[in-house]
């Protein structure tokens, strides 16, 4: 899965325009990722991703994602579980270079155009 994480992030880094930037990519349960979501969003539940931005050019900043949440999702959208785990990596790096989809509307539509984007290419690749 490692391996599988890098291809992904560096390709998807690369059509970015962040092919120089690091990030920290953590692989957790639901019970982990549930305490970050408290602390750091006050909301008491699991999510399938998180994002903490470092706004530094160099190192973007830390994905989180719920294995649990990945498999689970993967199941209901009928999906492989490596092209839910490349659309969640692809959803926290858009995070990271600030989309967003929270308060909905027009920065949702750009979200989600650009995360179809960028899997688009991921799946070109052969990446997921």
């Amino acid at each position: 899965m490692k391996a599988k994480i890098r291809k992904i992030s560096e390709s998807a880094l690369r059509g970015l325009g962040y092919g120089d930037s690091e990030l920290s990519v953590l692989i957790t349960g639901n019970e982990e990722i549930r305490a970050l979501n408290k602390e750091y969003r006050k909301i008491d539940k699991a999510t399938d991703v998180l994002s903490f931005p470092m706004e530094d050019p160099e190192m973007l900043g830390d994905i989180v994602i719920s294995y649990e949440k990945l498999l689970a999702q993967a199941n209901e959208f009928r999906v492989t579980a490596d092209e839910e785990l490349g659309r969640l990596l692809v959803h926290g790096l858009l995070h990271l270079i600030g989309y967003d989809h929270v308060k909905g509307g027009r920065q949702a539509k750009e979200m989600r155009e650009k995360e179809g984007e960028v899997i688009g290419r991921l799946k070109e690749k052969g990446f997921i």
